[in-house]
């Protein structure tokens, strides 16, 4: 379902009239809410965190684009550079917190 997301707002993570920011946004606001729909019940397993990683390293990595070396090559964002820019707020984080606040509650 995500994947489907994404594509359906597909013209809008493209369009250069927006900037990071607002993409990252909508990541955060409409795509992420619907792979993590139902993560409360979930029994989050390693490969399933992997998945879940995976998924957002390749959104990140359209969002953000290549990095350019000190050479003038443009090269893949590596992940902790991804982990940089979003600061550490990744995927299995979000489905961790709301998987205990879950049983708080």
């Amino acid at each position: 379902m995500g994947n489907h997301c994404y594509y359906a707002y597909g013209k809008l993570m493209k369009s250069r009239a927006l900037n990071r920011s607002s993409k990252l946004k909508i990541y955060k606001s409409l795509i992420r809410p619907i792979v993590t729909y139902g993560c409360k019940t979930w029994t989050l397993t390693n490969r399933d965190e992997q998945y879940l990683r995976i998924f957002e390293g390749r959104i990140l990595r359209k969002i953000f684009g290549p990095a350019q070396n000190e050479d003038g090559f443009w090269r893949i964002r590596m992940n902790y550079e991804l982990n940089d820019l979003i600061k550490n707020a990744d995927i299995v984080r979000f489905v961790k917190a709301k998987e205990w606040l879950g049983w708080v509650m």
